[in-house]
């Protein structure tokens, strides 16, 4: 295995960690579906002109250019735009981070019965751990959310909950139905279907308002280029790749290394549960993605 494709999950990680800060310093500025509904649609339009320039092949047949879109809209505008919308209402980061722990769960619970892939329990046991880590992890993000607060966001935690039942679901069809063609190409059509599906969405609980400035400008550009472009190409490579189990398994790390970027770019505190977790979280993660 070349030293390219080893640095392929570090990459990853890296990439999707910086989505929390983007999350954050977007939502000061603008509304979070129609920074994403723009985030979609520039993202699409530079990746159409890179395989446009290269002269990518692209999709020929309806059905392939259909799974295509499904999986964006699961993987990008029901996912991204559940779980922002539901941090700009009221649910905790740290709720929000453990929750998102739940799709690496359920995706090795549920890679059996869908795809026919094998748990060992060396997996099974990397999973759980990686779950316990995130918990140490965002643990102090919890402390002091006082249990009443949870009743005034009922309806923010049920969409941010299937949110993750999205992306799971995306994760599967993209292994099943999106494995073959050119990823310049169907990338292209997922942000398309993305941004399409996200309008309603945007109609309905979103508006159109937007204080562009360097900041939200900077922040739109990270977020095309480095996770829309980089963050999600690598992901989607892991699940070419691999089992979507060990894929899911390396989004456990997410919020440890946003945790270190906080620290480093922020000043916020680690605590030693923090740390604990983190080493936790790493050993998990290292029994879910190893080779058998």
């Amino acid at each position: 295995m070349s030293l390219a494709v080893r640095a392929v999950p570090l990459l990853f990680v890296l990439a999707w960690s910086t989505g929390w800060i983007v999350a954050g310093f977007s939502a000061r500025h603008a509304d979070p579906l129609w920074f994403l509904f723009l985030r979609f649609a520039l993202a699409a339009a530079v990746i159409a002109a890179i395989a446009f320039t290269m002269r990518a092949p692209w999709p020929r047949s309806g059905r392939e250019i259909g799974h295509a879109m499904m999986s964006g809209v699961l993987l990008h505008a029901l996912y991204l735009g559940g779980v922002w919308w539901a941090v700009r209402n009221g649910v905790p980061s740290g709720v929000s981070g453990i929750m998102a722990g739940l799709q690496p769960v359920m995706t090795a619970l549920l890679a059996p019965a869908i795809l026919g892939e094998k748990l060992s329990l060396r997996q099974g046991v990397g999973v759980a751990l990686g779950f316990a880590g995130i918990v140490l992890v965002l643990m102090p993000k919890l402390v002091g959310v006082a249990p009443a607060a949870f009743d005034a966001i009922v309806t923010p935690l049920v969409v941010n909950f299937f949110a993750m039942v999205a992306v799971t679901a995306g994760t599967f069809y993209q292994k099943r139905f999106v494995s073959g063609g050119d990823m310049r190409t169907t990338t292209t059509l997922q942000y398309v279907a993305a941004a399409i599906a996200i309008l309603p969405l945007l109609a309905l609980f979103g508006r159109v308002e937007a204080e562009w400035n360097q900041t939200l400008v900077l922040t739109m550009a990270w977020s095309v280029l480095a996770l829309s472009v980089g963050g999600i190409g690598l992901f989607l490579y892991l699940i070419r790749r691999g089992e979507v189990s060990r894929a899911a398994a390396y989004i456990y790390l997410v919020p440890a290394v946003s945790a270190l970027m906080a620290y480093l770019f922020f000043g916020e505190t680690l605590t030693v549960t923090q740390l604990v977790g983190m080493a936790v979280t790493a050993v998990g993660v290292w029994l879910a993605t190893r080779p058998a």
